[in-house]
C-alpha cells in the first residue's frame, strides 16, 4: 500500500549493529554477516513495528544478549515472541518498550495458535455500526481492541465484553467520533482509522481526525466524497461533517484498510456502490464479502 514515505532506515541500522554488514548495488541491498549476527544495545528512534520484529528474529540466534528499548508495543509483538519462545528462544519483555533478547544457538518447530486479529475485529464492528446492526464476535481478545473501544462508545454504540466474545449493538443514528489521533500502540491504530471515519461521515455532529503515523493515509476521503460524504483534509487532519445519507457510486481502493472502509461505506450508502480494485482488501481480510453476506449484507465480487 502506497501510503507515503517507508524507509527501512531504523531496520538497516539496528541489523548493522547486530553485525551485519550491509551495502547498496545497483538498487539491491547485499546484507552478510562473516563473523555471524551477535548480541548487542539496540535503541530505535521510533517504535517500529517492522523494525521491532526484524530485531526479535535477528537477534534471537545471535551470540550474545541483544537490549532493544524504545521497542514498539503492538500485540502483534508478544505475539511473535511468543512464537519465538516456544521455538526456543529467550525473549523476555516483548509487549513493553524494553525487550531483552538471549540468543540461543538453534530454534525448533512447534505448534503456535495466532492472535486474533483486532483490526479485522475493528472492520466488523464498524459495518455494523454504519448500518445501526448488531454483530457479535467470537475468538476475540477484547483487551487488544480497548483503543478503539472508547471511539465506538462515543458514537452511542453499546459494547459488551465476556471472555473472548464481544458484543456491539449500534444505535439507529450515530454520533460524532469526536476527536481521533493515530499513535503507536497502545493509542489508537492507524490501521483503524478508515473504517472510524466511515463510521464519522455518517454521524450527526463533526469529528476530527490527526493521522500522525503516515502522510497519505487518507486517499479514502475523496472516494468516501464521492459517495456524498463531507471531508475536509489540510495536511494530516480530517475534519469530518457528518451527512444524513451516503448514496452509491463507483469508488476505487487505493489500499487495504481504505478499501475495507469504502465496502463498509457501501453498506450504509443508498444504492449500489461499486469497490474497484478489491485486491487490496484481499491482503488484510479473508473471505471477507462471504462473512458480510452471513451477516446480512448485499455485497459480492464480479
Amino acid at each position: 500500500c502506497e501510503l507515503g514515505p517507508r524507509p527501512i532506515d531504523l531496520h538497516l541500522e539496528a541489523l548493522r549493529k547486530l553485525g551485519a554488514e550491509i551495502r547498496e548495488e545497483h538498487g539491491c541491498l547485499l546484507c552478510t554477516a562473516p563473523g555471524g549476527l551477535r548480541g548487542g544495545f539496540v535503541s530505535l528512534a521510533f517504535p517500529s513495528v517492522g523494525a521491532t520484529e526484524n530485531l526479535l528474529l535477528a537477534a534471537a540466534r545471535a551470540k550474545g544478549t541483544t537490549v532493544l528499548t524504545n521497542a514498539a508495543r503492538e500485540p502483534e509483538i508478544a505475539d511473535l515472541a511468543g512464537y519465538l519462545n516456544r521455538c526456543g528462544a529467550h525473549i523476555h519483555g516483548a509487549g513493553e518498550s524494553c525487550i531483552v533478547i538471549e540468543g540461543v544457538p538453534h530454534l525448533y518447530g512447534s505448534t503456535y495458535t495466532v492472535m486474533p486479529d483486532r483490526i479485522a475485529a475493528a472492520t466488523y464492528m464498524a459495518a455494523a455500526a454504519v448500518t445501526g446492526g448488531t454483530v457479535l464476535l467470537r475468538d476475540v481478545n477484547s483487551e487488544h481492541l480497548l483503543p478503539v473501544l472508547s471511539a465506538f462508545e462515543s458514537t452511542g454504540c453499546a459494547v459488551m465484553q465476556s471472555g473472548s466474545e464481544l458484543l456491539l449493538r449500534a444505535p439507529q443514528r450515530l454520533k460524532p467520533v469526536r476527536h481521533v489521533r493515530t499513535m503507536p500502540y497502545p493509542g489508537f491504530p492507524t490501521d483503524a482509522q478508515a473504517p472510524v471515519m466511515t463510521m464519522a461521515a455518517v454521524g450527526d455532529g463533526t469529528s476530527i481526525f490527526v493521522e500522525n503515523i503516515f502522510e497519505s493515509r487518507y486517499k479514502h476521503a475523496g472516494e468516501l466524497n464521492r459517495l456524498g460524504a463531507k471531508i475536509k483534509l489540510e495536511g494530516k487532519v480530517a475534519v469530518i461533517e457528518g451527512v444524513p445519507q451516503l448514496s452509491g457510486a463507483p469508488v476505487s481502493a487505493e489500499d487495504l484498510r481504505g478499501g475495507a472502509a469504502l465496502v463498509i461505506a457501501g453498506l450504509a450508502a443508498q444504492g449500489e456502490t461499486q469497490v474497484m480494485h478489491p485486491q487490496y482488501i484481499d491482503r488484510g481480510y479473508a473471505h471477507f464479502e462471504e462473512n458480510l453476506r452471513a451477516l446480512g449484507a448485499d455485497v459480492y465480487r464480479i
